[in-house]
């Protein structure tokens, strides 16, 4: 493979490349201003770029106008792209959403060019006795020269094959992309949907092929409708590991965070409020706290008209079914000693219950809301609150609690930029929880108002 010295303007890069990691290039460039470019990027005769995106990039933002390139000849376009995914493979750089669509698209052209069924055979063109580029292999054979099992090969075409593509570009650039399991287990969600979908999808192709034009248009939109609820399930089911993921970093993250805040703003914390029933506190124009019955008209009163979300902790006592009519979803937290009865008692529409850990956790709304794969590895109020705000709100979006308990709900809230709405009856809780957002923030707590009788 012969190596030249190009001009790296002259370089031509495709259009269906991986997207840059800069941390990447930032490391290239170091240890090609104190070694020199180690390894040259990979062109074809056309200096089509084959392989070393990143050095290429390196090499430009360093001012260098040539780079070192083994030019390699190919018959055609598929050939050389097929070398440019098996390069990407043996420098094992990719995520598993990345490997996965590689790994179909090797396949893809493979079968194109009819090589499927010969593994092993020599398909390229000779000229003498000279070979000009290597054997291709079968994707089976290259994925375990390269140390893939057979099951791992199948479990990325299924990722690759199964995954919406509308689902697939939600979550490229989250941290799911890195998490097989996860990403297996949104590939599989839909998938009766999916079937159908493909059902629909070869009658269409027959409609047309007998030029059926009423049949098709009907295969059309079976096909359509059965994508869209796959595609509906498969967003449904990445939502739920984003919020299994930010769950279990909460709590982690909440205590990391306040020990910092606690260590920058040590005047704060000696302010604690004096709370009483009835007062009112705005907590940085953003979040409301009512000491008081928050089954109350006082307390009811001061509610937005459009809540995303309540989340009710545990509490001995109940009169809260008036938040199905405030909130979209209503969670209630509930130990395993009452959570039947309570079931029973409350009028709220039941939707599904989980068991994350010791606790119950009950989902009630008037619309339908479809329960999540389980099992869910979530334990704590914390992760519990946090999974919830990732689930069924957004940023921006209020929050109901008419419970203080430890401030869990306010502090997630003010994190992930929730206003919330909350309240509790003892003067102390209500005291801690606002003296907890104190400590946090950094902010005063502003008393707006009372309505002790």
């Amino acid at each position: 493979m012969p190596i030249k010295s190009v001009p790296i303007d002259q370089i031509k890069i495709g259009s269906n490349r991986r997207p840059i990691s800069g941390d990447k290039v930032e490391e290239l460039k170091e240890s090609i201003q104190a070694n020199g470019l180690l390894n040259p990027i990979t062109v074809d005769r056309k200096l089509n770029l084959i392989a070393g995106l990143h050095r290429l990039t390196a090499c430009q933002l360093l001012g260098l106008e040539k780079i070192e390139c083994n030019v390699v000849d190919y018959e055609d376009a598929d050939q050389a792209r097929l070398a440019e995914i098996d390069e990407n493979f043996i420098r094992n750089e990719l995520k598993p959403l990345e490997r996965a669509e590689l790994l179909l698209e090797r396949q893809k052209i493979l079968d194109r060019l009819g090589l499927m069924a010969k593994a092993g055979d020599n398909q390229h063109t000779l000229k003498g006795s000279e070979i000009i580029s290597p054997p291709l292999k079968t994707t089976l054979e290259f994925a375990k020269e390269i140390g893939y099992s057979e099951r791992s090969l199948q479990h990325d075409k299924q990722i690759a094959k199964d995954i919406h593509l509308e689902v697939k570009q939600k979550i490229k650039g989250t941290p799911i992309a890195d998490i097989k399991t996860e990403l297996l287990r949104i590939a599989r969600a839909g998938s009766k949907e999916r079937a159908l979908a493909e059902q629909a999808e070869q009658a269409l192709e027959l409609a047309q092929v007998k030029r059926d034009e009423q049949e098709a248009q009907q295969q059309a939109k079976i096909a359509a409708q059965w994508r869209l609820r796959q595609q509906e399930l498969q967003l449904q089911a990445f939502k739920i590991a984003m919020a299994k993921r930010e769950a279990k970093l909460a709590v982690k993250k909440a205590q990391s965070e306040l020990e910092t805040a606690q260590a920058l703003r040590p005047t704060v914390t000696d302010r604690k409020p004096s709370v009483n029933v009835g007062d009112e506190w705005m907590l940085n124009q953003q979040h409301l706290v009512y000491c008081g019955d928050t089954a109350s008209k006082q307390f009811r009163n001061l509610l937005p008209s459009h809540a995303a979300l309540a989340i009710a902790t545990l509490s001995s006592t109940w009169n809260h079914d008036y938040l199905v009519d405030e909130a979209r979803v209503v969670a209630v937290l509930r130990c395993e000693g009452n959570i039947y009865d309570f079931c029973n008692r409350t009028r709220m529409p039941f939707q599904y219950e989980l068991v994350l850990g010791n606790l119950y956790l009950c989902i009630f709304s008037r619309q339908s809301i479809s329960k999540p794969p389980i099992p869910i590895h979530i334990e704590g109020v914390e992760g519990i609150v946090s999974y919830l705000l990732n689930m069924y709100t957004n940023p921006n979006n209020f929050v109901i609690a008419p419970f203080m308990g430890h401030g869990e709900i306010l502090i997630a809230c003010e994190r992930m930029g929730r206003t919330c709405f909350i309240g509790g009856e003892n003067p102390e809780l209500v005291s801690r929880g606002i003296m907890r957002w104190q400590e946090w923030t950094g902010k005063q707590a502003e008393k707006t108002g009372s309505s002790r009788l």
